[in-house]
């Protein structure tokens, strides 16, 4: 699934690791994520987080999206910061699934992400419903 999210690839999220229900991925700030206050725009944090959230849902074979999502920013990010979230499955249940994501810079926290899945039929062309 990674390989053909174009809006984290252009963004140059790299995915670090992934395992059953888990996912570590990094991303560099870059000076056109900065906003207005010199700090890297929330948006930007919050896909971090959701792509890794998306990795962790999806470790398990069906096509699974977000049912919702929030983020609790603790610190901000600044231009250059390396910033790496770290998704982990808490619970699934039928089609549903909670997962937890950190994102940090070093061992600094600066997001706190929580993602809600539910498992679909496939949205792709090219896959079988």
């Amino acid at each position: 699934m990674f390989a053909a999210d174009e809006a984290s690839r252009g963004l140059g999220i790299e995915l670090l690791e992934r395992g059953e229900g888990t996912a570590v991925l990094r991303m560099t700030v870059t000076r056109s994520m900065v906003n207005g206050h010199g700090i890297a725009h929330g948006g930007y944090v919050f896909l971090l987080a959701d792509s890794a959230f998306a990795c962790a849902c999806n470790s398990h074979g069906p096509t699974t999206v977000a049912a919702g999502a929030d983020i609790t920013f603790v610190t901000p990010a600044r231009e250059g910061d390396v910033l790496v979230a770290s998704a982990e499955e808490r619970t699934r249940y039928g089609r549903s699934g909670l997962y937890d994501v950190t994102v940090r810079r070093g061992d600094e926290v600066v997001a706190e992400f929580r993602g809600r899945s539910r498992s679909i039929r496939s949205t792709r062309a090219e896959e079988p419903a």
